[in-house]
């Protein structure tokens, strides 16, 4: 009975420490980059070289990507509203 019972406190313990570590640590996303994602055709086809469209839209946040070009499916509507 006692190790059920001391198993369960630490599992509380570890449980909370693991919450209150998650809230401390939290990293905030750029807001910047969910605008870029909107705007790009939304296909996450990887044709561009990244993983899909929300990887495209870091990259080009991040100065990473040269030629909005890279994204084949787009067009110069979607090439336009992200400059």
């Amino acid at each position: 009975m006692a190790a059920i019972l001391t198993l369960g406190i630490m599992g509380a313990l570890f449980g909370l420490g693991l919450a209150v570590a998650a809230e401390v640590l939290k990293v905030e996303p750029d807001p910047r980059v969910d605008g870029v994602e909107e705007r790009l055709p939304g296909i996450n086809c990887g044709a561009c070289g990244y993983p899909g469209c929300h990887a495209f839209a870091e990259g080009i946040i991040e100065g990473e990507v040269k030629q909005l070009t890279q994204c084949k499916p787009g067009n110069n509507k979607n090439y336009n509203a992200i400059l």
